[in-house]
């Protein structure tokens, strides 16, 4: 199993040398990096090129970028303004799709897979004018990230819009052929259940966001800390015509916690019980 993190983990910091070289100490081989500007500045051609060679030294492959959802102001701390692609309102929707080209520029400097995409913010509703409007966004998007070689895949999102059966209606309708999906199994289970909601997105399932919650909140709390089933989870996942990638998406719970002392103790659970049922995850 090729272990990989996503760097949400760390986003309220810079994403360093000296942090990379952790995560690669820790036994990681790939990571999906979180496009927040403090967290990592995407839109700065010399920051790409330090992250670059610092992926490069340390043997560490970009599986992902996380395209930005919120735009920062400072320290970490987003300003509470979405960037949605299927803002209504032509100038915001026109300034996200600028946003999102800037993190997909990063492909011609390292070269990653797949853009994860929430398809509107948490308060957006799947209605005709969001809809449309994340069509057209999408049409150039999904373009532009192909003549990149990456691939957009839409996240299931703890909202209307980002609902499975809203994700998978979406790309019916538009034939937007070159979009997939990636299945977060934490926001799964707040909403139908994991099974349920794979169900629907499966033949288009690329990557995926794998942490935990108790039902309630978005948690995004260490595999097995939470009431998912992840027996029955992992049954479901291998169920994809291809099983795909599984991306530790974690949230800081405390000053420094999770460790990855324990992110790796939880990769070592994860692959004994993916051996024991004889499940092979995809490699990138």
């Amino acid at each position: 199993m090729q272990r990989i993190l996503s760097t949400y983990r760390y986003v309220s910091q810079p994403l360093t040398h000296a942090l990379l070289a952790e995560i690669a100490g820790a036994g990681i081989s790939g990571v999906e990096i979180f496009c927040g500007s403090f967290h990592f500045n995407y839109g700065s051609a010399q920051s790409v090129r330090e992250i670059a060679g610092t992926l490069n030294e340390l043997g560490l492959h970009l599986h992902a970028l996380h395209a930005p959802t919120e735009r920062d102001s400072s320290q970490g701390r987003g300003s509470g303004l979405p960037v949605s692609i299927s803002e209504p309102e032509r100038i915001r929707r026109q300034e996200a799709v600028d946003e999102v080209k800037r993190a997909l520029d990063v492909a011609e400097t390292i070269p990653f897979r797949y853009l994860v995409q929430h398809l509107g913010s948490s308060r957006q509703a799947a209605d005709s004018r969001n809809r449309d409007a994340a069509f057209g966004s999408l049409e150039h998007l999904a373009a532009f990230a192909k003549q990149r070689g990456v691939t957009i895949a839409l996240e299931n999102t703890p909202s209307e819009i980002g609902a499975p059966a809203s994700l998978l209606q979406f790309v019916k309708e538009t034939h937007l052929r070159d979009l997939r999906f990636c299945f977060d199994v934490g926001h799964a289970h707040l909403d139908g259940g994991v099974d349920a909601d794979f169900s629907l997105m499966r033949d288009l399932v690329v990557t995926t966001h794998v942490h935990d919650n108790h039902g309630e909140k978005d948690e995004h709390l260490l595999p097995y800390e939470g009431g998912i089933d992840w027996d029955a989870a992992f049954t479901a996942l291998a169920s994809a015509p291809e099983m795909p990638a599984l991306v530790l998406e974690l949230k800081e719970q405390t000053a420094g916690a999770p460790a990855l002392e324990q992110i790796r103790a939880v990769f070592d659970k994860l692959e004994k019980h993916l051996d024991k049922k004889g499940i092979r995850p995809a490699r990138t």
